[in-house]
């Protein structure tokens, strides 16, 4: 089965919602934060310059990512997904790749995420794409105990 990666638009809400809830409560990371973004990604993401890239086979949603912009050339990025049944099949890869291509085309000069220790194989993708760790100060989330970042 083929795999797309489009842009985000308003028909694939609930979709986008759901496959990020599907990690997030299976960690028991969900909170208001992440709520906000998957309730109205549309505010959230796409009207402050912001992109959301989805991963599409046939009909179905089965991988995410979004690029937030955070102001003065900075992104964070966010809501970095594949559903179970589709992962270790370099969808992450492709998701990441539109996002730091589309990060360049911005203009950003840094890119930044938030993340969980407990969240192995998402933490090791973003190692291999140069991603640093650094302090995590001033996070929106609580359950972020990583933040890393990667000059672009």
């Amino acid at each position: 089965m083929m795999v797309e990666i489009i842009e985000y638009a308003n028909e694939w809400q609930p979709a986008f919602k759901q496959l990020n809830l599907e990690w997030l409560n299976k960690y028991n990371l969900c909170e208001e934060a992440d709520l906000i973004v998957l309730n109205n990604p549309v505010e959230a993401v796409l009207k402050k310059g912001g992109v959301i890239y989805l991963a599409k086979s046939g009909d179905e949603i089965i991988g995410s990512a979004a690029l937030i912009n955070e102001g003065h050339h900075v992104y964070e990025l966010a809501k970095m997904s594949v559903t179970e049944q589709w992962q270790g099949r370099g969808i992450s890869k492709r998701l990441m790749d539109a996002c730091l291509a589309k990060a360049k085309e911005l203009g950003a000069v840094k890119i930044e995420l938030y993340s969980n220790h407990q969240l192995k194989p998402a933490l090791k993708l973003y190692e291999q794409y140069g991603f640093r760790y650094i302090e995590v100060k001033d996070s929106p989330f609580e359950t972020a105990d990583i933040k890393m970042e990667l000059t672009v």
